[in-house]
């Protein structure tokens, strides 16, 4: 996989230095609120364009790129950290990862994979790290009622502990973009598409996501890289 890095800027992480044109193949990003089942649908958007979806390899890459265990890596998975909380856990933990190097490894690996193009990148401010006119950005939202009786259903959560769980990742990560990225996740204009999931069915917003993809990138730009890298 080639090897791209984010520089920061103004205290947030971005791809600033990286030139567009080396992003010849169209990519999807897709954020997502918990419970809105933003997940499922960036999977059904890949399995419908044959792209790969991913989310899982990011850990892994991770893990590898900084030496580090995977259940590390997934502990601080789109989680801010303050300055003091950094300082106290890398003094008591020789396995601890600073936020400085977790961020900028992340940036190298999901502008890999935005690179090498035709994948679905799940969450992770992937949208604010990669290239707005070569991806398509999407978020998937749901009112906070049915994203919480959507985690008892499926989570097997009780009420209490589907709003709590519910609670505790929205502000996980809001606050990881808001200090990595400088950005307000909610903001709309950071996507090409925000759909809610309440009325309508996954995979009905599978397809809607894959309709906008065609319509934002022609056929001619959507298959371009597959024979120019």
């Amino acid at each position: 996989m080639m090897k791209l890095s984010g520089v920061r800027k103004n205290g947030a992480f971005s791809n600033g230095s990286i030139p567009e044109v080396l992003f010849s193949t169209p990519f999807i990003t897709v954020g997502r609120e918990p419970g809105s089942g933003g997940a499922h649908v960036a999977m059904k958007v890949a399995q419908k364009l044959g792209f790969e979806f991913i989310d899982q390899q990011i850990i892994d890459e991770l893990a590898e790129s900084t030496k580090k265990r995977k259940e590390i890596i997934k502990s601080i998975d789109e989680k801010a950290r303050t300055s003091i909380q950094d300082l106290i856990h890398s003094s008591l933990n020789k396995d601890y990862i600073s936020d400085y190097k977790y961020i900028t490894e992340l940036s190298k690996v999901i502008l890999a994979y935005a690179y090498k193009g035709k994948v679905v990148i799940l969450g992770r401010g992937a949208n604010f790290i990669t290239p707005d006119s070569k991806g398509f950005h999407v978020r998937i939202t749901a009112p906070l009622p049915i994203r919480r009786i959507r985690a008892v259903k499926y989570e097997n959560l009780n009420a209490l502990e589907a709003k709590e769980m519910i609670a505790k990742t929205e502000k996980d990560r809001t606050d990881f973009v808001k200090k990595y990225f400088k950005k307000d996740i909610k903001r709309a204009s950071y996507y090409d598409m925000v759909l809610s999931t309440s009325y309508m069915s996954l995979d009905a917003c599978a397809d809607l996501v894959v309709e906008g993809f065609y319509k934002k990138f022609s056929k001619v730009e959507r298959y371009r890289g597959i024979f120019g890298k």
